[in-house]
């Protein structure tokens, strides 16, 4: 699925236009249409742990978000080896509306409950 960036990814604003493509059931990953050697590894949070956020007014509106949009919520990973050291931004979530393929990072400032970098071992069962 192709999907237009409407509010820009941190680091990476000159990301206009991404393809999500299902890795499994947990992960995806998210490459730039333009600039073909930008690409995440993202996953989704809640196979791993409760979460939830408030997306701003501007987002829900840039998004056309309302209570009947079908969104996928997933989570920026950074790889490591082992897998176990790989890391998670919780505070970054992107947000995908696949009834209008508009996308959108979003930054969960007022919670101190998710972190930038939560290795994802913190959150296998032992």
């Amino acid at each position: 699925m192709k999907f237009d960036v409407c509010v820009p990814i941190l680091g990476f604003e000159d990301v206009k236009q991404v393809v999500l493509e299902k890795i499994d059931d947990i992960f995806m990953r998210m490459k730039s249409v333009d600039k073909e050697h930008i690409s995440f590894t993202l996953i989704d949070p809640f196979a791993l742990r409760e979460y939830d956020f408030e997306v701003p007014a501007n987002t829900k509106k840039l998004l056309e978000i309302d209570k009947n949009s079908n969104l996928i919520i997933l989570n920026i990973m950074l790889i490591q080896t082992p897998i176990e050291n790989s890391v998670i931004n919780f505070i970054g979530p992107m947000i995908f509306n696949t009834d209008n393929n508009r996308a959108a990072q979003v930054i969960v400032s007022d919670s101190t409950e998710y972190g930038v970098a939560e290795k994802i071992s913190d959150f296998l069962k032992k």
